[in-house]
């Protein structure tokens, strides 16, 4: 059996947490606390927070604001959400866990994520022990699983290397099996291309003057991912293989373990999600 392994273009969002308050931030007297989560691929984000518990729920105020943002993210008041002065931006994609607010979550969920989700929200608190807030930093971006193919419009050997969305900018570079450590930047080119929703860009960079019988990799990396694109081309026939590696994590996807993922598909509606 080869030792590559064809993988076609899979797109893939991600979201992570930090928190830029010191917390517990305590105001008149209440703490609200929130924690660090790693980020995570998935349809959904938690923005975690906590709270000095209160024993009469109709007491406990929950409001979630984003910097920016004119109206509210969420409400929850008097025992149930008050979505009156929900932003329309956020609107049926917000919930809280109502049943564990009595014991000091106001927690957020955040249903179908979206890359211009990110920014800084906050999580404010009143309970009759007082009022209270905390400050965190929701991030998204995008990556997604390069192809690369024998370029037949060019008009020497080449190879076209496309990637349909990265967030933020990704560096591209182009390697060879055969010649190891050579600097193909003078023999390739790579254009960022912005999608139709004005945030994420498709990559695509050309490679010349390629030879037979040897492996190239398209390495295309950002802050968030490193992904890479493998192919040798033979009198013969063509091998692939891709590879995708996340950044500052254990995880990394590449050949047949890369099917296991088992998240929903999903048409063009931004954001995370499978393609």
């Amino acid at each position: 059996m080869s030792s590559f392994f064809y993988a076609s273009p899979v797109l893939l969002y991600f979201q992570f947490i930090t928190e830029v308050s010191l917390w517990p931030l305590v105001m008149k007297g209440l703490a609200v606390d929130i924690q660090k989560l790693p980020w995570a691929l998935t349809l959904d984000g938690i923005l975690s927070c906590t709270f000095e518990p209160d024993i009469k729920l109709s007491d406990i105020v929950i409001q979630w604001l984003k910097e920016g943002v004119i109206g509210l993210v969420h409400e929850f008041k008097e025992g149930k959400d008050d979505l009156s002065d929900q932003d329309e931006m956020f609107r049926g994609r917000t919930a809280v866990f109502a049943d564990q607010v009595i014991g000091g979550n106001a927690s957020l969920r955040l249903k179908n994520v979206q890359l211009t989700d990110a920014g800084t929200y906050q999580c404010y608190i009143i309970t009759s022990k007082g009022k209270g807030n905390a400050n965190l930093e929701y991030k998204t971006g995008a990556f997604s699983i390069p192809e690369v193919n024998v370029d037949y419009n060019a008009s020497s050997e080449s190879l076209r290397c496309e990637a349909p969305r990265w967030f933020p900018q990704p560096t591209v570079v182009w390697a060879s099996q055969v010649d190891q450590g050579a600097n193909f930047s003078e023999v390739s080119n790579t254009s960022f291309e912005l999608n139709p929703e004005n945030v994420t860009m498709k990559v695509v960079s050309v490679l010349y003057n390629v030879t037979i019988n040897n492996t190239y990799s398209c390495m295309i990396e950002n802050n968030i991912a490193k992904a890479t694109g493998d192919i040798k081309v033979t009198d013969s026939e063509i091998k692939r293989r891709s590879h995708l590696q996340l950044l500052n994590s254990k995880a990394s996807l590449g050949d047949s373990s890369f099917f296991a993922i088992s998240w929903v598909l999903l048409p063009l509606s931004p954001y995370l999600m499978l393609k």
